[in-house]
C-alpha cells in the first residue's frame, strides 16, 4: 500500500499537569509488553487489572471518572513494610508512568536524585502556608508530605484551580520508596509540554491565563509510533545490571532549603 499522509489534530499543553488524564495505553501497554505484567479482567466490570511478574505488585485502573482511578499497591518485603500509591482521574499519565516506569526499572541510576521536593525547588517551587509543603509558582499546585522529620507519613499531591476546584490527586503511602516519589515530582516540574489528541472535551480549563495550547498536525503514523518506541525504549532496559539503593530524602526546611 502507498504511504499515507492522513494527519491527526494534537494539542500540545502546558503545564503538563493540567493537561487532563490522557491515554492510559501510556501505562498499561508498556508494562505488558515490556515488564512482563500479567493483564486480567473482570467480565462484570470495566476495569484493567495488571500483576507484576513477581505477583508483588498490582495495578488496578477503575472506571472512575472523578475519583482515584488508578491504585498501585505494593507487597511487603524483608526491608519495606507493604505501600500504595494512588492517583487521581485527570492526573496526566506521563507522570504516572515515571512511577510505574521508576518501578520496574531493574538497574535505577545510582547516582540520581531522592529528593522528591529537588526537582520543585529547582523551579521556582516554595514553602506552603503548611510544613512539608511546596505550592508551584502559579498555585496550580501543591505537593505535601504529613507527619513530622521523626515520624514522616504519607505524600499528597494536588492539582487545582482553585480553593473549591480540585482537578486531580495522587496520594503515596508513607512507605512508598521515595525514587518512585522522587520520579513523580521530576516528570511534574517536568516544562515540556505533554501532547493530547483529545484535549477539548478533557481540559480542566482553557482559561489561557493558566493552561497553554499550541495545536498542530501530526502524521498519524507518527502518533501511534510513541507508543511503540516507548515500549522499545523500556524493554532495553532488562540487559542494565542492578544499581546499589538510594538514600531517603529530607523534607524542605521552611525557607525552601532541604534540611
Amino acid at each position: 500500500m502507498p504511504p499515507t499522509s492522513e494527519t491527526v489534530e494534537v494539542d500540545f499543553i502546558s503545564p503538563r499537569h493540567l493537561a487532563g488524564g490522557g491515554d492510559p495505553a501510556w501505562i498499561t501497554v508498556p508494562l505488558h509488553r515490556a515488564c512482563g505484567w500479567r493483564h486480567g479482567n473482570d467480565t462484570l466490570m470495566p476495569r484493567v487489572l495488571l500483576s507484576s511478574p513477581d505477583q508483588t505488585a498490582h495495578l488496578h485502573l477503575e472506571p472512575n471518572p472523578d475519583g482515584q482511578r488508578w491504585t498501585l499497591n505494593h507487597a511487603p518485603e524483608a526491608d519495606r513494610p507493604a505501600w500504595y500509591a494512588s492517583f487521581g482521574a485527570r492526573t496526566p499519565v506521563e507522570l504516572i508512568a515515571a512511577v510505574t516506569d521508576a518501578l520496574t526499572d531493574p538497574a535505577p541510576a545510582a547516582n540520581a536524585s531522592c529528593d522528591p521536593y529537588e526537582p520543585l525547588q529547582q523551579i521556582g517551587w516554595s514553602p506552603a502556608a503548611t510544613d512539608n509543603g511546596l505550592v508551584s509558582p502559579d498555585g496550580t499546585a501543591y505537593v505535601q508530605r504529613l507527619g513530622s522529620a521523626e515520624e514522616p507519613g504519607a505524600w499528597f499531591i494536588t492539582a487545582t484551580l482553585g480553593p473549591d476546584r480540585p482537578v486531580w490527586q495522587a496520594r503515596l503511602g508513607e512507605h512508598t520508596p521515595a525514587r518512585l516519589i522522587a520520579a513523580f515530582t521530576a516528570a511534574l516540574a517536568d516544562p515540556a509540554p505533554v501532547a493530547r489528541t483529545d484535549s477539548v472535551h478533557r481540559l480542566p480549563t482553557r482559561d489561557p491565563n493558566v493552561v497553554t495550547r499550541r495545536t498542530t498536525d501530526v502524521l498519524a503514523v507518527h502518533v501511534a509510533a510513541e507508543l511503540k518506541e516507548r515500549v522499545h525504549t523500556l524493554s532495553a532496559r532488562r540487559t542494565a545490571p542492578p544499581a546499589p539503593p538510594m538514600p531517603s530524602p529530607q523534607p524542605p526546611a521552611r525557607n525552601g532549603r532541604s534540611r
